[in-house]
């Protein structure tokens, strides 16, 4: 038997016998090396120390700590209370509110999870006790959060980057058309599900009222002020990607403990603790993804899986919608950034052999990794959004269909018509 078959079937016996992935990617690293009998086993920790060495990855557990800070310091609830002005009163106010709050705290976080966890607990509440069923405020808070992992900073973009040696200004750019088309099309959604089913704006139904709107404006001016600042200053070319998710932290302490005077040492050490079980987490997989993508290297499995692929088709927009198809069903076992360690060295070389722009993929990367938060047994946000609303996951699962459906019309929509992803960071220079 062949070293790289050896290797596959290995890991997927470790995928079924419920292995977690780091280990899953190491052992069947150990028994290439040991079946090949072609490179020291020094290769396990010089590897593992190469993909450990990445200074972009600071910036995934930094701006989770941000992002809690923020939670605890009412600047999510700042950001809520102006949207919420501006579309409360419609048909699903509070849904499309909680949907363009995901996306401003999708800004700052960069994690789907955390930016259910964070609008949600706020919002979920408030949609049940104005008349909304708990399916519909579940569905809406899961789906909103997706956002989370596609308007930059993104932590998915951030490995994606790394991983394709893509520019991270330029997978942030690419990322804002695609994000606000999912926020405008999932909004569009909530609104329609609202209205056939009689969810008005409750308390919010009055009209709309500049003074009250100014009012919370002027309020949460600093709150508002965050991702301006954020992102600012990693286009504008003052910070990169690292250095603005340490001023992420930053600013996040003086809004919460100098302007709102309300972070208490308790909420630091909880957005520190989040930080690194999050840094440990991925960390842990980027080494052994490390030294498993050095195993297929050698045992060319990237080309291999090449030559199969073309053997069935050689224009792009096939190749893309076979890929699709696999991401869907890897997101409903695999967690994203697993996911995406596991997958783009193996088809980063087949991308650039048909002439697939690699920011163009991995945005639809992004986007179908967005409809894998949403499906079981994994669909992570759905879980946060059960805690949540008190709905079974089962229930939520078919609550989200219909904005399941919108993500799949996106990411088809943006593989025939790449210029949405593309066009803007082409025409900014950023492009490939």
């Amino acid at each position: 038997m062949e070293v790289s078959t050896l290797v596959l079937i290995s890991l997927a016996v470790l995928f079924l016998m419920g292995m977690p992935i780091f280990m899953s990617l190491a052992i069947a690293s150990i028994v290439a090396l040991v079946a090949g009998d072609y490179l020291p086993m020094s290769v396990i920790h010089n590897s593992i120390f190469d993909g450990l060495n990445m200074f972009p990855l600071l910036a995934i557990p930094c701006f989770i700590i941000a992002g809690v800070i923020m939670e605890h310091g009412n600047i999510t609830s700042q950001i809520v209370d102006v949207v919420k002005q501006l579309v409360g009163r419609m048909y699903g106010g509070l849904g499309i509110t909680t949907i363009m709050a995901c996306t401003f705290f999708a800004a700052i976080s960069g994690s789907g999870p955390g930016t259910v966890a964070a609008v949600g607990a706020l919002l979920v509440p408030t949609m049940i006790k104005n008349g909304y069923s708990k399916e519909y405020a579940g569905a809406v808070a899961s789906s909103g959060g997706t956002i989370g992992i596609l308007i930059p900073p993104s932590n998915p973009m951030i490995i994606y980057g790394i991983l394709a040696n893509v520019s991270l200004t330029g997978m942030f750019t690419a990322g804002f058309i695609p994000g606000f088309v999912v926020a405008f099309s999932m909004s569009a959604m909530a609104w329609l599900l609202a209205r056939r089913n009689g969810f008005n704006g409750g308390q919010y139904a009055q009209s709309f009222n500049l003074g009250v709107f100014l009012q919370a404006c002027k309020k949460g001016f600093f709150s508002l002020m965050t991702p301006v600042i954020i992102l600012g200053s990693i286009y504008s070319g003052v910070a990169t990607t690292v250095e603005a998710s340490v001023l992420a932290i930053v600013y996040s302490l003086f809004v919460a403990g100098v302007v709102n005077r309300v972070l208490k040492p308790i909420h630091i050490y909880k957005a520190l603790l989040e930080g690194v079980n999050m840094c440990g987490a991925v960390l842990i997989i980027v080494g052994t993804s490390t030294l498993f993508g050095k195993i297929m290297t050698y045992e060319q499995i990237p080309q291999k899986l090449a030559e199969a692929v073309l053997s069935i088709s050689t224009q792009p927009e096939i190749i893309l919608l076979m890929l699709i198809v696999v991401l869907i069903v890897l997101g409903m076992f695999m967690e994203t950034l697993s996911t995406i360690i596991i997958l783009v060295p193996v088809v980063l070389p087949m991308l650039h052999l048909v002439g697939i722009d690699p920011i163009h993929f991995g945005i639809i990367l992004v986007i179908t990794n967005e409809m894998a938060l949403l499906t079981p047994p994994l669909g992570v946000n759905l879980f946060v959004a059960s805690r949540i609303s008190k709905v079974s996951v089962e229930r939520l699962s078919l609550s989200v269909l219909p904005y399941l459906a919108v993500l799949l019309f996106i990411v088809l929509l943006v593989t025939f018509v790449p210029e949405i992803a593309t066009g803007l960071p082409n025409a900014l220079g950023m492009g490939k």
